[in-house]
């Protein structure tokens, strides 16, 4: 799943996405890489699929490295069609849970996937597994982040990643640990749509267009086989989202015009050159 490396960026922080770019705005740090580079936390092994695919297939064609970590197979929680079969068991759960996200990233062009396999229902994300989050982000180095809603109350699994998120984020801005390592700058952390929205106090400001991907998407979203029945679920969430996206970027005077997208909420201010 790696890729050739791009030239560097040569320009200062860039303004684009909302509603008229194709890429999420990104900070220049003192540790860039060669190539641009992303993370994506994901709770379980499906939901960087869902939530997030038409954004890392997306900048993937924009020349990023695009790394997923996902923290568990969701093999207690989230696997309720394959237990349902004779003869299953924790280990055969996994397996074919860890196939379907491989075959997934392999759809979306992700750079690496990294399986910390922490157990779910719930996570175990102690220190040991803060600190190995941190040595994957010092080394990655992203120019943005993504994980899950700050609030969830149907599955904890996925509102404490977002903390562990914004911890390890956090410890990897920590001068005093681990010195000797790359400092992480201050990457914009995007949290992407949960399922139901309305419970989750999730409110998107970034909506972005993934109809040149959705092809890719696609085909990821039908590698999880182990959660046939969120398919059309999560199609209608980008075709509705894409509908938010022509509103916002001027809707019936002169709107730009979008199949299919994907909300985003940001944690942090943006520091910009100029407005858009």
């Amino acid at each position: 799943m790696k890729f050739e490396s791009t030239p560097p960026r040569t320009h200062g922080f860039r303004e684009t996405l909302l509603c008229q770019g194709l890429i999420l705005p990104i900070q220049e740090s003192s540790a860039m890489s060669a190539n641009k580079t992303a993370l994506v936390i994901s709770a379980h092994s499906a939901d960087f699929v869902w939530r997030a695919g038409g954004a890392i297939a997306l900048h993937k064609k924009r020349g990023f490295d695009v790394t997923v970590v996902c923290l568990s197979y969701g093999e207690r929680g989230e696997s309720a069609k394959l237990w349902k079969q004779a003869g299953m068991t924790l280990d055969k759960v996994k397996t074919e849970r860890r196939r379907e996200a491989e075959n997934a990233a392999k759809a979306l062009d992700v750079h690496d996937i990294q399986f910390f396999d922490v157990g779910d229902y719930p996570l175990d994300l102690g220190r040991e597994t803060k600190d190995r989050m941190v040595d994957v982000i010092r080394s990655v180095q992203p120019n943005w982040m993504m994980s899950h809603s700050k609030w969830d109350p149907y599955n904890t699994d996925h509102m404490n990643t977002t903390q562990f998120a914004l911890e390890t984020r956090m410890i990897a801005q920590a001068w005093g640990h681990n010195p000797g390592q790359k400092v992480l700058g201050a990457p914009q952390l995007y949290l992407f749509e949960p399922h139901q929205t309305e419970q989750m106090e999730w409110r998107p400001n970034v909506f972005l267009d993934i109809t040149e991907v959705w092809d890719k998407k696609w085909a990821a979203i039908q590698a999880m086989q182990g959660q046939e029945h969120l398919w059309h679920f999560y199609q209608n969430v980008a075709e509705n989202r894409a509908n938010h996206f022509k509103r916002n970027s001027g809707g019936q005077s002169g709107g730009r015009d979008c199949k299919y997208a994907e909300g985003f909420q940001t944690v942090f201010p943006q520091t910009v050159d100029e407005l858009v």
